[in-house]
């Protein structure tokens, strides 16, 4: 199954995506690195800013680095980096920081 690279930035001030990194999509999350608080709220935001349930989004890989892998039912990877691309750039069009 193909996926994503997502890195995830913890202890944000909010859940964002903010754009490419590296090669990955940026997310960051106010959930801190500690016992897969980061991981249930990554799963969490991507369900909800997908509009799929938790149990679509899977983490292939990464379980204990911020760099991941992920998939989501009913996205093939170009459509999910495209959507959650898409996203970010609503969000810092939105708040300029």
């Amino acid at each position: 199954m193909e996926g994503v690279a997502i890195k995830v930035l913890p202890r944000g001030s909010r859940n964002q995506v903010l754009g490419l990194r590296d090669g990955a999509v940026a997310i960051k999350l106010q959930a801190p690195p500690v016992e897969g608080a980061a991981n249930a709220a990554l799963i969490s935001y991507l369900a909800a800013l997908l509009g799929v349930a938790k149990r679509d989004v899977c983490l292939l890989r990464g379980d204990a680095s911020r760099q991941k892998l992920i998939s989501v039912a009913g996205f093939n990877a170009p459509a999910l980096r495209a959507e959650l691309l898409r996203h970010g750039s609503a969000a810092a069009a939105a708040d300029p920081d």
